[in-house]
């Protein structure tokens, strides 16, 4: 079979081989662009390397080859590839053997496995070592062609400037609050001010927010810090279960009541109990709730006896109760008796520049837990994350962070491995412009001043028109209508601006469907 053109072949059982190179290659010399190169260690190499020559054929790409682990080895310190295709089965040392070695020489390389073996400890083992991708016999040349692709694009990406995530250890790591936009520090003040005064505190704001984390941040600082805290979501727990669960019962009080049960308010006496979605709680039991407010005392169910305690309370709610009061949906006088002070948490949205902060601080804090070395974020992968809308908040972003890190396979955090609802670019014309160029317009608009084309009008346009309809899209969560109205324009022509520009709506994902952290 005879040698495609302009591949580079080093293996050592071949000559070097140079194709003509084409005039569009030739014309594209003028950058002096150094190949990119791929070494395919493999004892028996001949089916692999000839779907490689055959998918990769232009100047752009060198094809080294080694039979054996050690001489494989030594390819990589002689002249670091930017993908790795490995056999496991090698004459000399194991895949698994040479890979940690592969690791040591430079951690960004993408490592390939590629075996005729189709063994579910092997797939197993080096994916949990952070491998690529794992490629099964019979390979597909297309499915080849498609992963090495995808590994050089990742070479490309991590040996670009990205955001650091600073590796030494993070003084706030444990701080119940990360945070210093001008809403987070006005929030800090008020903890302050109520941390120890012995009165009832409402939070609230959207789910996800981090209420518990306020929750105890303000228990921390203040007189009961090392008396019991309990928590309890009353939005968890059925109506006939929640009143023993904060009140006790006395043993035969109702069926299955075989011992007498103590209750939240006994168990947290002199400590802090924290009632979260308080405004989901049944108007039945709102009236003992107002009784044990105003003088610390209550019966438990099937009993006579007054029991006295000295609960602090803490309640939380993702809904306005005022608002609920008016309707009669939740009691006022208990409103008011909870409203005494009054924290409002601001949504992730509305949080400004600590978007940046906060991911930063939960990659170090992940890192640890799922095992990962992720050091820097591609600066297109901070831009999706700083430009969606975060229906979920806190909370989302921590699921969406761990996601991310279980799908990396190097030290950097790129665009291809957040979750769905950040895989979206928002059409073709935004995946081509570089990340640096959407965080920064001017930027763009030098480029496109200075470009030769007629068309810079319409070119700049096009470009803002997508950044700017994507994120619309993201914040209405896909509803075209909402985002007309936003816009000003007939949604019809909405509709036919995102046909143009190639953008596909992203609908918000509810974020109940993540863990929180």
């Amino acid at each position: 079979m005879s040698q495609p053109d302009a591949i580079l072949d080093l293996s050592h059982d071949s000559q070097h081989t140079f194709g003509r190179p084409t005039f569009r290659e030739l014309a594209g010399r003028g950058t002096h662009r150094a190949p990119s190169r791929l070494l395919l260690i493999d004892q028996a190499p001949g089916l692999m390397l000839e779907m490689l020559r055959r998918s990769f054929t232009t100047l752009a790409y060198r094809i080294d080859v080694a039979r054996t682990g050690a001489d494989g080895l030594e390819h990589a310190l002689r002249d670091i590839p930017d993908v790795i295709l490995l056999d496991p089965s090698l004459p000399d040392l194991s895949g698994k053997e040479v890979y940690p070695q592969l690791r040591r020489i430079d951690p960004h390389i993408p490592v390939i496995f590629a075996t005729p073996a189709k063994t579910a400890y092997g797939a197993i083992e080096a994916m949990k070592q952070g491998a690529f991708d794992y490629l099964f016999n019979p390979i597909d040349e297309h499915q080849l062609q498609r992963v090495v692709s995808a590994a050089l694009e990742l070479s490309r990406r991590v040996r670009r400037k990205g955001v650091v995530v600073d590796p030494t250890p993070d003084p706030d790591a444990d701080a119940p609050i990360v945070g210093n936009c001008p809403a987070m520090c006005e929030l800090y003040k008020a903890i302050g001010r109520v941390a120890a005064q012995d009165i009832p505190v409402l939070i609230t704001g959207e789910s996800g927010t981090g209420k518990e984390v306020i929750t105890r941040a303000i228990c921390r600082h203040g007189s009961r810090a090392k008396a019991p805290f309990l928590a309890l979501n009353c939005a968890a727990i059925p109506e006939n279960l929640l009143e023993s669960e904060l009140f006790s019962h006395e043993k035969g009080a109702f069926t299955g009541a075989d011992s007498r049960r103590m209750g939240k308010f006994e168990q947290c006496n002199g400590g802090t109990l924290f009632l979260d979605e308080i405004g989901d709680m049944p108007l039945s039991l709102q009236a003992k709730m107002l009784r044990i407010l105003q003088d610390q005392s209550f019966e438990r169910i099937g009993g006579d006896e007054i029991i006295r305690t000295d609960v602090r309370l803490i309640a939380a709610t993702h809904r306005d109760l005022k608002n609920w009061s008016a309707t009669e949906k939740f009691r006022p006088d208990l409103y008011y008796r909870l409203g005494v002070f009054t924290i409002d948490l601001p949504p992730l949205r509305d949080r400004g520049d600590d978007l940046p902060l906060l991911v930063r601080h939960y990659l170090r804090r992940f890192n640890r837990e799922l095992g990962r070395e992720v050091r820097e974020i591609d600066p297109e992968a901070m831009v999706r994350l700083s430009g969606y809308s975060w229906p979920g908040n806190i909370r989302e972003l921590q699921s969406v962070l761990k996601q991310a890190l279980l799908q990396a396979c190097g030290p950097t955090l790129l665009p291809n491995h957040l979750p769905g609802p950040l895989q979206s670019s928002g059409g073709s014309l935004a995946a081509s412009s570089s990340a640096e160029e959407i965080a920064n317009v001017d930027t763009f608009l030098r480029k496109c001043v200075g470009a030769d084309e007629g068309d810079q009008y319409a070119q700049a346009h096009r470009w803002l028109d997508c950044l700017l309809l994507t994120r619309v899209m993201e914040v209405t969560g896909g509803n075209q209508q909402k985002a007309a109205r936003r816009l000003g324009i007939a949604r019809q022509t909405l509709r036919r601006r995102l046909q143009e520009l190639g953008i596909h709506p992203t609908y918000r994902v509810e974020s109940d469907g993540y863990d929180p952290a």
